[in-house]
């Protein structure tokens, strides 16, 4: 990686680009942004498409993926990147790259774990020589169980290690947007776990699990089904074990080519679908603790998430660099804690805020 000199923290009113605007997540993450008042510049790749579907006052900027110098001068004056362009193995890097190269912090949503991994690789050194924040899958996937399972870590004796690490994700259906189902083509790379302390492939299914999830979803039929949480989390808690089961009835969802995209049933643009992610620590000593989320519809909930962390990213000024983790990069409570606040989350469970 090149490395980028140090550069002067963007003002107060810098706006936020997110790349990858007009795509169903980008879309919710620029009226997010709106929503909250904050500044946005929609970048893009497609200017006939950054023209429809957005709301006039949001500035446009176009830019190609191969070309580095119309990036930087696209997120040039903006204080952070939110890329939602996937597949991330493609767009996360050039974008990462030229976000630095203007002087911003950098956040993405994938949940794909070679992207996440690549950039936590590869983006360190460049991100601490530019004082900014490269931090991957801060969206659903990845973030929301960074943040929770870093929230339930520091609750208790504070000396305790953790010995595993579930996490549990129910969906009462998943209905794929066309983002996903190119990224599913796409991705292609062996799943991770985090086993006896090292990242290792996932081993072929030896047994059925269960797990009982609050009304609506009930008991639900899991498979294990790591995503980039696995990589977000294995970044900086000590852990033995790391795994993340999803509902058997969501994956078939996804894998059945008639299963339609997401329709809108509220203003707000959101679908009908529910969910509820599950974090469950196993202490050292046995004990247990648990805390998770309820809410609708996993792409819309990334926008609160991701404009929130954009927003404590900007207004923190002096805060640690270099590519982390979601929880490294903001204090997790006090995102837990807005997100709460917002109504864009039910958070139940130990040592979370009320």
């Amino acid at each position: 990686m090149t490395q980028h000199a140090f550069t002067a923290q963007p003002p107060a009113s810098a706006p936020i680009a997110v790349y990858g605007a007009t795509g169903h997540t980008g879309r919710f993450v620029v009226r997010e942004a709106l929503r909250q008042g904050l500044p946005v510049v929609a970048v893009g790749r497609d200017a006939a498409r950054l023209e429809q579907g957005l709301p006039p006052e949001v500035e446009r900027r176009v830019a190609a993926l191969d070309d580095p110098e119309g990036l930087a001068r696209a997120f040039a004056g903006c204080a952070v990147v939110i890329n939602c362009a996937g597949p991330f193995l493609d767009t996360a890097v050039p974008v990462a790259r030229a976000a630095l190269r203007a002087g911003s912090h950098y956040l993405d949503v994938t949940a794909e774990q070679a992207s996440a991994q690549a950039l936590f690789a590869d983006f360190d050194a460049a991100a601490r020589a530019a004082g900014r924040v490269v931090t991957p899958a801060a969206g659903f996937y990845g973030g929301l169980a960074d943040l929770l399972a870093s929230a339930l870590a520091a609750a208790g004796a504070p000396a305790q290690a953790i010995d595993e690490i579930t996490v549990a994700i129910g969906l009462d259906r998943w209905w794929p947007t066309s983002g996903t189902r190119v990224t599913g083509e796409r991705n292609k790379v062996p799943r991770l776990v985090l086993r006896d302390g090292a990242l290792a492939p996932l081993l072929p299914q030896t047994e059925a699990r269960d797990w009982s999830f609050a009304a609506p979803l009930g008991r639900m039929d899991m498979v294990e089904l790591p995503f980039s949480e696995i990589i977000t989390l294995a970044r900086h808690l000590q852990a033995r074990s790391i795994r993340s089961l999803l509902n058997r009835s969501a994956l078939e969802d996804i894998r059945d080519s008639t299963t339609p995209p997401p329709a809108a049933v509220d203003a707000s643009g959101r679908s009908a679908q529910r969910f509820e992610l599950v974090l469950r620590l196993r202490m050292t000593d046995g004990s247990i603790r648990e805390a998770g989320v309820r809410g609708q519809d996993i792409y819309a909930v990334t926008a609160p998430i991701v404009v929130e962390a954009a927003r404590q990213l900007h207004a923190a000024g002096h805060q640690p660099s270099g590519a982390l983790a979601l929880a490294q990069a903001v204090p997790p409570a006090a995102l837990l804690a807005a997100l709460h606040r917002g109504h864009a989350l039910e958070l139940f469970g130990d040592a979370l805020p009320g």
